[in-house]
């Protein structure tokens, strides 16, 4: 049976909480099982354009499961810190410093070892985070974004997209253009409600993985898909505090994580217990991306759901159902606390 989510807000599974790490301010969901008892500490990662409560699901089923759970916005997202670039380095949204911010949190919160998930850019933070802090992850596992290994040679995303049309998207949102028409509440939660699927009255869409944001179509945009209601109203709420441009700095750090992955080259392979869950429908992160993961990752698992990119909330039972699969059979199966 299906867990009710986690609420947006005024929910006493979890609590909204804030930390500095490394010197910007972050907030994080966080929520401990009844009793204070927990077997593992899990860390979820979520993407764009996504927040800590995108795994409002999981959550839910991992609190009830035992386990104590931490889910943070990222730099730039919701309740984190937003720095302007410039004057500050774009290296503030990259995925070494998202490690370092994950693995600062675990200190704050006293985990010695943690289990890190992640969906969308969440799930490229983990593969790289568990690169970087083997001895602080314990097992890790991402939704819909498979493992690549560092390269020697820079690709760039003009580059990538010659051979995978359908991250074109990426450099429509680096260019600057869509923030011009996403920024204020209106538009914002037209951009939301369209990203999650809902669409004007003749059909109107708002991405196209090829082409990127169809900004014309903002303002036909209505209520549908997965994102409606409190949640809707949260997240609008959240993106309206430093408007959309922040998070699209994500888009804008190809060379400088190309830069830091150097570090990595001989740490291409991921020892750990290691889950992949692919989404069939996904238009953009297709399954068949993650062909050759076992190449880099003796102990992985794969799995597919029969969803979307939006994975969690789109099919959060069958989801949920390989998550707590995988952690039993990793021997989180008994009542026990760390």
């Amino acid at each position: 049976m299906l867990l009710q989510p986690i609420a947006p807000e005024s929910d006493d599974r979890v609590e909204h909480k804030t930390a500095v790490l490394n010197g910007c301010s972050y907030h994080y969901l966080y929520g401990v099982p009844p009793g204070g008892q927990f077997k593992a500490t899990v860390f979820l990662i979520h993407g764009w354009p996504d927040l800590s409560l995108g795994w409002r699901y999981q959550i839910a089923m991992l609190l009830d499961e035992g386990f104590r759970v931490v889910a943070p916005d990222l730099m730039g997202f919701g309740g984190t810190d937003a720095p302007k670039v410039p004057p500050n380095s774009i290296n503030l949204y990259s995925v070494k410093r998202a490690s370092d911010d994950i693995a600062e949190l675990a200190k704050i919160v006293g985990a010695r070892t943690i289990i890190l998930g992640g969906h969308d850019w969440g799930g490229w933070v983990v593969w790289r985070a568990a690169q970087r802090y083997p001895e602080l992850i314990s097992h890790v596992f991402s939704v819909c974004t498979p493992y690549s290994p560092p390269r020697e040679e820079y690709l760039s995303t003009e580059d990538l997209v010659k051979a995978l049309p359908q991250f074109a998207y990426q450099l429509h949102l680096a260019s600057g253009e869509v923030e011009k028409s996403v920024k204020d509440e209106q538009s914002i939660r037209q951009f939301l409600q369209g990203m999650y699927g809902g669409k004007g009255p003749n059909g109107e869409v708002v991405f196209d993985p090829n082409q990127g944001v169809f900004v014309e179509h903002l303002p036909l945009i209505g209520e549908g898909g997965l994102l409606h209601g409190k949640v809707l109203d949260y997240y609008v709420k959240e993106y309206s505090r430093h408007g959309i441009h922040s998070t699209l700095n994500w888009y804008r750090t190809g060379k400088a994580n190309w830069e830091e992955d150097l570090a990595l080259l001989d740490k291409k392979t991921i020892s750990i217990p290691s889950l992949f869950i692919g989404a069939t429908h996904d238009s953009v992160l297709k399954p068949e991306m993650s062909k050759n993961m076992q190449a880099f990752m003796p102990q992985l698992t794969k799995k597919e759901v029969p969803a979307s990119h939006w994975a969690l909330t789109h099919k959060p039972e069958e989801v949920n159902s390989i998550i707590k699969a995988w952690l039993e059979q990793q021997g989180f199966g008994t009542k026990s606390s760390l």
